[in-house]
């Protein structure tokens, strides 16, 4: 059954949703500043903004949706909020669904294959609107898994920032992979430490995107980690982007959050050094070359 769209956000993601829905054949309304006097009444709001502007955003617009999609990809860097816990705080009887996975924008408005995976609570409604997204080169798979698909959605940008910033170094490949490798085991011992599946963080919103974002120029947080690498600063470096770089944002709250709850994520750690101006690159390298070697796996 034709469903109306609602996507809160005319970028290039928010356009290539709109795109993707409007071929499924829901009726697709595009949300935007001029029109925020308008009542958002759809049978679903899509979210693809940036994860820190969701809490203003969704404060300030009058959204009368059931359903609330996120396609943030970010951890709140105020509060250490998921973008569940952002909605749920403030639209607590909306249902709430997060939408990740491997994608380009620009793959999928050029018709490229994607799969992306959609979790809620209930396994049923997800099915439900993921097959209310899927066209042939767009699958949309079903999770009940909320914090997995979040967690990976989130830490993945923060890895890509790692690999750019090897890379720019020269570094090499065998650097590449092994940062993307160990980036994984601490993605999984954070998911871990949250209750989140690991059958969700091997699948395509955990490891599926790292692999996308963590070689390829496309990707904003692998781009930026290259201008890091290469010696910009931080504010040049986010000046050089082509839009808002997640993992930018996302790192020290990672960071902190990750020691909270003692969990040992020390590239996640170092990004969020360099980021932070309390580090460099070079310096960040060397230290985590120095650290002991022990155990591959390491459960916490």
């Amino acid at each position: 059954m034709s469903k109306h769209i609602v996507i809160i956000g005319g970028g290039a993601w928010g356009q290539a949703l709109a795109q993707v829905a409007t071929k499924a054949g829901n009726r697709v309304s595009i949300w935007s500043r001029k029109s925020a006097d308008h009542v958002l009444e759809g049978d679903a709001a899509v979210l693809a903004i940036p994860a820190q502007a969701v809490r203003d955003v969704v404060s300030t617009t009058k959204i009368a949706s059931p359903v609330i999609i996120s396609a943030a990809k970010g951890i709140e860097r105020e509060t250490g909020f998921t973008m569940a816990e952002v909605v749920h705080g403030l639209l607590p009887q909306a249902q709430f669904y997060a939408l990740s996975g491997p994608s380009f924008a620009a793959d999928v408005m050029a018709g490229f294959p994607t799969a992306v995976t959609l979790a809620g609570k209930n396994i049923v409604n997800a099915t439900h609107w993921a097959k209310a997204f899927s066209i042939p080169h767009f699958r949309v798979y079903a999770s009940d898994d909320v914090m997995g698909v979040e967690i990976g959605g989130a830490m993945k940008n923060v890895l890509a920032i790692a690999c750019g910033i090897s890379d720019a170094q020269g570094l090499g490949e065998s650097a590449r992979a092994s940062l993307i490798t160990r980036g994984f085991a601490e993605l999984s011992r954070y998911g871990a430490k949250l209750g989140a599946r690991p059958e969700t963080l091997m699948g395509l919103s955990g490891l599926g995107d790292l692999l996308l974002t963590c070689g390829s120029t496309k990707s904003r947080n692998y781009s930026f980690g290259l201008n890091l690498g290469k010696g910009l600063s931080v504010a040049q470096a986010i000046e050089q982007s082509r839009g808002v770089v997640e993992g930018a944002y996302t790192a020290s709250i990672a960071s902190k959050l990750a020691h909270q709850h003692n969990v040992e994520m020390p590239i996640v750690d170092a990004v969020a050094a360099i980021i932070d101006g309390r580090s460099n690159p070079r310096d960040e390298i060397a230290r985590l070359l120095n650290r002991p070697v022990g155990a591959e796996l390491k459960q916490d």
